[in-house]
């Protein structure tokens, strides 16, 4: 996430007023009538916004046009359309961002139409949950994407574990990589975003779910980030590091190296995006193994992030929008679109499906989906992405500084900022 984003807040907050005046409906007959449905998209997710179009588009009347915004630009070309009151007729984010969006009226609510659909109950929890504010939907998954820990199974042998046998608290995660750690060289156990804020979230907060704990309370407000779970894994990954059995570089990695450090085939396991396992091993001459990133003592969970999406305010197509919306959410799409494409889906019922199932590991990632949660806060970016964020300052300080004082001042300006 870039800090960029937060200049464009105040911009949206002004115009979404505007905005919310013309949600005109469509007068067709039929809501596959032959419209042309405009949708927009980040760059991230434009590959699959894509795919999605060409499959419908193949076999309906209405044809979707996708076009795909650099996501440094993107929050801004939303406010501006907004201001305008000219906003796609659908439009994908962020799910982080959704509770925002929803808040500021830049989607219609689709509450009748997703209660309505057969597979409402299957349909990605945590993602339905973000697009919904004040009790009603605006926004459904359009893409998903879980963090899980990957470990190489060539280090894992190497260094006398089994390597078909994954980690299944974080005590035995610690004493994997320390087992690895120990082949020396340039070879290292483990390797985290040390100076990322989206990195951390991503990766650290499952373990502190899958103990039974959490970092906010209900509706996104008060943080409780020096809650007993959330200091533990801290101190576990702390410690790591002081032994040097996190790889060094782990101490300033703001993102972009990230993958490359996995891809190198020279660190033994670390949290990460699941899809990062086909991009992984399509360089790599080792093999990889998925295990789901768990607690202390045990539980798993996961970070489901990806996009949501959902129908533009001042649509005039609103039914044929909606007409496409549900089919995304079908077994059609999400098999032969989604599962074929090697993503996720993002109905809990297809997790096993005739592309998945000749890979135990993308049949186990599939199946956290149900199990994990997407963080619901309306001021998210400013309090956890940006890179100014309190949340850095926090886990900067719990990670390499004064962990108690970081862990309780942190708290203390994460819910100011929360609470904004």
């Amino acid at each position: 996430m870039k800090r960029w984003i937060g200049s464009t807040v105040a911009a949206l907050l002004v115009v979404s007023a505007a905005a919310c005046g013309d949600d005109t409906p469509s007068t067709s007959a039929s809501p596959d009538s032959g419209a042309t449905i405009t949708l927009w998209t980040r760059a991230a997710t434009e590959s699959i916004s894509k795919a999605y179009a060409t499959a419908y588009n193949a076999t309906h009347k209405n044809k979707v046009e996708v076009t795909a915004y650099p996501n440094e630009e993107y929050p801004a070309k939303l406010a501006s359309a907004a201001g305008a009151k000219a906003l796609p007729d659908l439009f994908a984010s962020d799910v982080v961002f959704a509770p925002q969006y929803a808040s500021q009226g830049l989607w219609l609510d689709i509450t009748d139409k997703f209660g309505a659909l057969p597979v409402k109950d299957k349909v990605a929890p945590a993602h339905v949950r973000n697009g919904t504010w004040k009790g009603k939907n605006y926004a459904v998954p359009h893409t998903i994407d879980m963090s899980v820990m990957l470990y190489n199974k060539d280090l894992f042998k190497q260094a006398g574990l089994d390597p078909e046998k994954a980690p299944t608290n974080l005590t035995e995660f610690a004493d994997a990589a320390r087992a690895v750690d120990k082949l020396g060289g340039d070879i290292n156990g483990t390797y985290f975003g040390g100076n990322c804020g989206g990195c951390n979230v991503f990766t650290l907060w499952p373990s502190v779910w899958a103990a039974g704990g959490d970092v906010m309370n209900e509706d996104g407000t008060e943080s409780k980030v020096n809650g007993k779970e959330m200091s533990e894994v801290f101190a576990l990954y702390r410690k790591l590091y002081e032994e040097g059995v996190a790889a060094p570089a782990s101490k300033d990695e703001a993102g972009p190296t990230w993958l490359g450090a996995l891809q190198s085939g020279k660190i033994g396991i670390a949290p990460a995006p699941s899809a990062w396992l086909g991009l992984i091993e399509e360089k790599a001459t080792f093999k990889l193994g998925v295990a789901p990133i768990s607690g202390m003592t045990g539980g798993e969970s996961t970070f489901v992030g990806g996009d949501a999406i959902g129908i533009g305010a001042t649509s005039k197509h609103s039914a044929e929008a909606w007409d496409f919306l549900a089919w995304t959410l079908g077994d059609e799409a999400q098999v032969e679109v989604v599962a074929k494409g090697k993503g996720v889906p993002v109905r809990t019922d297809l997790a096993e499906n005739k592309y998945s199932s000749s890979d135990p590991r993308v049949v186990k990632i599939n199946s956290l989906m149900g199990k994990g949660k997407t963080p619901y806060a309306k001021n998210f970016n400013a309090t956890y992405n940006d890179p100014q964020s309190p949340w850095v300052t926090a886990f900067r300080g719990a990670l390499f500084g004064d962990a108690k004082k970081s862990l309780d001042d942190g708290a203390t300006a994460l819910t100011a900022s929360l609470k904004k």
